[in-house]
């Protein structure tokens, strides 16, 4: 059992102040006003002047510290090993796109990790797929000579569209999102194919104007890969694939919280038509995340460059440097949100958009996937399935201390 004493918790609707959440096991037992006096079986925390809320889940991270999720080996063991310090309690490991044996190694390493989860690790959620099916003009840092058209005939000697389906054939419960775009040739029926087989189809890296995506949300595409950015600009009489987005309720739209890739302006204006809970914070972070300007790190095996975001060495944007704790508290300062719609953009909407039942919100019976912070914002505890996972601080007090 776990009490956490004297906090503001971040309901879904509210901020109950001075109370206390009490874990027991894996779930949330109860919900209480007030303080309460320390339980002999408990761990308790004395949380008064922080804040609980719901843990963050990431659907859109490359690596973080150093490990890129096409690393092999233990790489996504390692990143799920990382980033509870940064707040997250689950995450989809995502990729760019690369040969067939790349992805086979990576769905074998979020398969191993999703059975059996490292101790003091995040979730380990089905991949997010940046896939090999996007628009070569639209690419950014994802790798041209990966690219492919689902069914047409490879380039001579090399590995074809059909060779990466017949991966993503063969790991389907290993596969969440697929970013793709729907303009392509074969596009369309991609889109169909996918959600067909249950996957969450998302429209990104792509030229698509507005007629093309809401045909390709009709025909079942619900997710944007990090809206605004890598696709056309969004025109008053050329609205293209962000108008889509901004207009159809059915979609869920990530947008990365760096506060750089997207103007928080233009973030507030997504959240204004779309809802908090119609918009995902993301950090489209890489293995330069939480490391100094300067350092040199990878993104699917190519140089990335830390600043106040990636770079590759031509100059190109490979991604963010961010956090999800810094997502957070970017939503609250630099954008202006209440710490009640910045919970539901980083917890609530990824849980309900990936159908994690009893994930993403603070409630009697929820999981317990919980993130302390201080009143600057900063992650002091985070717990995920009733387990004290990072950090431990001198305010955490167990029988017989």
């Amino acid at each position: 059992m776990i009490l956490l004493s004297g906090a503001a918790i971040v309901l879904p609707d509210r901020i109950l102040e001075f109370a206390t959440l009490v874990v027991e096991g894996t779930r949330i037992a109860q919900i209480l006003s007030g303080p309460r006096s320390v339980d002999a079986r408990a761990t308790h925390i004395d949380a008064r002047g922080h804040y609980v809320v719901p843990g963050f889940i990431d659907v859109h991270v490359h690596g973080i510290r150093g490990t890129d999720t096409l690393d092999g080996e233990d790489a996504i063991g390692t990143i799920a090993r990382r980033l509870p310090r940064h707040g997250v309690t689950a995450f989809c490991p995502t990729s760019v796109a690369c040969a067939p044996g790349a992805l086979r190694a990576m769905l074998a390493a979020v398969r191993q990790a999703r059975l059996e989860r490292p101790v003091g690790a995040a979730r380990v959620l089905p991949a997010h797929l940046e896939s090999n099916f996007i628009n070569p003009d639209f690419t950014g840092a994802q790798p041209v000579e990966c690219l492919r058209r689902p069914w047409a005939a490879p380039p001579a000697g090399e590995f074809s569209g059909a060779d990466i389906l017949a991966e993503i054939a063969a790991a389907r419960p290993d596969v969440g999102i697929v970013t793709l775009a729907p303009e392509i040739e074969g596009g369309m029926d991609l889109v169909r194919d996918l959600a067909k087989h249950g996957h969450r189809v998302s429209l990104g890296h792509s030229g698509a104007t507005y007629a093309q995506a809401i045909e390709a949300i009709e025909a079942g595409a619900v997710h944007a890969t990090h809206l605004f950015n890598r696709m056309a600009r969004l025109d008053h009489r050329a609205p293209g694939l962000a108008g889509a987005v901004l207009t159809r309720e059915e979609v869920a739209a990530e947008i990365i919280c760096d506060g750089v890739h997207v103007h928080p302006a233009m973030v507030r204006m997504a959240v204004a038509a779309k809802r908090p809970s119609g918009v995902l914070a993301i950090t489209d972070g890489t293995a330069g995340s939480g490391f100094p300007p300067g350092t040199v790190a990878s993104l699917g095996g190519r140089r990335i460059t830390v600043g106040d975001l990636a770079r590759l060495d031509d100059g190109t944007i490979a991604g963010s440097v961010l956090t999800m704790d810094r997502a957070f508290v970017n939503l609250v300062t630099i954008m202006g949100f209440s710490l009640i719609d910045a919970a539901i953009m980083c917890s609530t909407t990824p849980a309900r958009a990936l159908g994690l039942h009893g994930f993403g919100a603070i409630a009697p019976g929820a999981v317990a996937d919980l993130v302390v912070l201080d009143r600057d914002l900063q992650v002091v505890h985070t717990i995920i399935g009733g387990e004290l996972v990072s950090p431990a601080s001198a305010s955490t007090s167990t029988p017989g201390d």
